[in-house]
């Protein structure tokens, strides 16, 4: 087995963890994640992994013990995540067909969005929202995942799914949404992006934001801004938007 080289706060490989405590010298509860450890890492006792408890720190932690279905750690010491994002970004995305959104959830993760809500518009081919619900834990896995593999230092939160207008109700700071009938104002979507610490990101289904759902935006105070001369698929939209929204803020060097 492997013995795990140290890093920026702690080992290479990173893990949430409810409940823990991160107090240096602190024994840990490693069982959860005891199979992950030793049959998918194939670690052993000494190597140094990261833990996450969702608060924005991570926690260098030495195993100390690791056997079949049980685990035990050390926590060494402690340091922000810097995988976190300045800016908060919530996607709220007419869900696509098929398994696109939860492409959307991995790749979003990933970016650095902070809050996803599924959102059924009058052109949404999935519905009703009881449907979307039946995927939530498959969903807060790949999310959880994704945050581990992009050393996020908190797992984005996937809200209950909202009908269009419900979205527009819950912009957080700016508000801007993907429309392949808006002008190309690029500068000014920019300039406002990166003077905002909170972004609300709004991308519509396959077939198009309808007219008057765009104009109900409009009304809202939601900015309409373009993605190019191109027409782009619903979930490249999403992360095309998404990055650059993180370019804009300075998020992506």
């Amino acid at each position: 087995m492997a013995r795990e080289e140290t890093g920026p706060g702690g080992g290479r490989h990173w893990f949430f963890l409810e409940g823990m405590r991160g107090e240096p010298g602190t024994r840990v509860d490693l069982t959860p994640i005891s199979h992950q450890l030793r049959s998918v890492l194939r670690l052993d006792a000494g190597a140094v992994i990261t833990l996450l408890d969702g608060s924005g720190a991570a926690f260098a932690t030495r195993i100390e013990s690791l056997a079949a279905g049980k685990a035990t750690g050390t926590v060494l010491g402690s340091e922000p995540a810097t995988g976190e994002p300045s800016v908060e970004l919530t996607l709220y995305q007419c869900v696509p067909k098929g398994d696109r959104f939860a492409w959307i959830l991995q790749k979003g993760t990933e970016i650095g969005v902070t809050r996803f809500a599924p959102v059924i518009s009058s052109r949404t081919v999935v519905r009703p929202a009881e449907r979307l619900l039946a995927k939530y834990e498959r969903w807060r896995a790949i999310v959880r995942e994704a945050a581990e593999q992009s050393r996020r230092g908190r797992i984005p939160v996937i809200e209950e799914p909202l009908h269009w207008a419900e979205a527009l109700e819950r912009v957080r700071g700016l508000g801007l949404f993907a429309w392949e009938e808006a002008d190309g104002n690029r500068a000014t979507w920019q300039a406002r992006a990166a003077d905002s610490t909170a972004v609300s990101l709004l991308v519509g289904p396959e077939g198009g934001i309808a007219k008057e759902e765009a104009a109900a935006a409009q009304a809202m105070g939601w900015i309409p801004v373009s993605l190019g001369p191109r027409v782009l698929r619903s979930e490249t939209a999403a992360l095309a938007a998404a990055a650059l929204v993180m370019h804009f803020a300075g998020e992506l060097g």
